[in-house]
């Protein structure tokens, strides 16, 4: 079990569950699938100006609980070739640098998700599934800006 946990499931295979959860969740819940309103759904409780968390906050908490179920299913070396120069360059009694710094990483992108109405995923696969004309241009753009960014750095270094 463990070696099958290790090895990614072609993109393919992911994008259709993926789609088919984001559907599923709008046809039957009439709600959203995005993390950064569920992290918001759980601020608004936790501070008591929300009564629940619904479907977003719930979410959370699910990615939450599959992250540590696949840790144990896994077994001891879940992160593989770790997380590239982070992990090579803090190794041994600084290990403790890397949790922090991806937690850092993570408050800062999600303070920029919350500040510009959504994440780029949340635009690109709810808000396009739902036809939304700001999302469509949210997703061009940061496509458009993504495919330019990659031919430059490739032109520069």
């Amino acid at each position: 079990m463990s070696e099958l946990l290790l090895s990614r499931p072609p993109w393919y295979v992911v994008g259709a569950i993926l789609g088919l959860v984001v559907v599923a969740a709008i046809a039957t819940l009439n709600a959203r699938v995005g993390v950064t309103g569920g992290c918001s759904a759980w601020v608004e409780r936790l501070t008591g100006r929300a009564a629940g968390l619904g479907v977003p906050g719930w979410l959370v908490l699910g990615v939450l609980a599959g992250a540590v179920l696949f840790r144990v299913l896994a077994g001891g070396d879940t992160v593989g070739d770790g997380y590239g120069w982070l992990t090579r360059t803090f190794t041994g009694s600084a290990e403790a640098v890397v949790p922090l710094v991806l937690f850092g990483g993570g408050v800062l992108i999600g303070y920029g998700a919350k500040t510009a109405g959504g994440c780029t995923s949340g635009h690109g696969i709810c808000g396009t599934a739902l036809g939304s004309r700001a999302s469509l241009v949210a997703t061009g753009t940061f496509m458009v800006t993504a495919v330019a960014a990659t031919f430059v750095l490739g032109w520069v270094l």
